[in-house]
């Protein structure tokens, strides 16, 4: 693993462990900004709890495993997304600065609003990472690519030696006793 992904991952994933934390123990002090954001979702996804402090809580522990498993190279790809997803909805609740009346407030707001974007594009650059390594889905093209070629070959190898054999096959049939 290069020095950059082990010193990067635990950095981009500190953020998402302490506020999963602070979602888990005190889902209270953000649930009224988060119901806007959570009732659509629950009408799409009926298996989010009824109450919106549960689905704070929820996201909060999704972002403290993902962040751990982000943070210890664990699976981080899969965390990176799985943190992703939560920031989406996390960022639009928490950070609305387009509905901020003040300009100072505003400016706060749009501050952090971005920080989020960042944050989330270095999520799907962390999503992406293959740690140098050919993704499942390379390896599965590769794969079919190789044992293509094999057929192939194995197909040129016996019509080479086929060709060959009947010819002799057939001298023998025309031969005497």
């Amino acid at each position: 693993m290069s020095l950059l992904r082990l010193a990067g991952r635990p950095l981009l994933a500190s953020m998402f462990v302490a506020g999963g934390m602070s979602s888990v123990l005190s889902p209270e002090n953000v649930a009224p900004l988060a119901e806007p954001v959570v009732r659509p979702i629950r009408e799409r996804v009926p298996v989010l709890p009824d109450r919106t402090e549960q689905v704070v809580r929820l996201s909060g522990g999704v972002q403290v495993v993902a962040g751990i498993m982000l943070g210890l190279g664990r699976m981080p790809r899969f965390a990176a997304l799985a943190l992703a997803a939560t920031l989406v909805p996390t960022t639009i609740a928490g950070h609305p600065y387009w509905q901020a009346e003040d300009a100072g407030d505003r400016a706060q707001q749009r501050i952090h609003f971005l920080k989020n974007l960042s944050m989330l594009g270095g999520l799907l650059i962390a999503a992406d990472d293959t740690g140098g390594a050919p993704s499942l889905l390379w390896r599965g093209r590769h794969s079919a690519r190789e044992l293509q070629r094999h057929v192939a070959v194995m197909g040129h190898s016996v019509r080479a030696t086929a060709r060959p054999a009947a010819i002799a096959g057939g001298i023998r049939a025309k031969l005497p006793g």
